[in-house]
């Protein structure tokens, strides 16, 4: 996939304040969403949203693009 988290996404959330426990609680992200978070798969642009308003950041600062070198 030539798009990747840069960052590791739980452990970014928890820093900044964020325990799954809460996560869920307040609804900001569900379950599968979280699953996918751990093991670094893409989710919804809404969902890009939601962690870059969380985190303070740009989608560019969790997410990166790698050319493919497989012909």
């Amino acid at each position: 996939m030539p798009i990747s988290y840069k960052i590791d996404v739980i452990s970014a959330l928890k820093s900044a304040g964020y325990s799954t426990y809460r996560i869920r609680k307040e609804k900001l992200f569900g379950e599968a969403t979280l699953q996918k978070f751990r093991n670094g798969e893409l989710v919804s642009w809404e969902n890009i949203s939601t962690l870059c308003k969380l985190l303070n950041c740009q989608p560019g600062d969790i997410m990166e693009y790698n050319e493919d070198t497989e012909e």
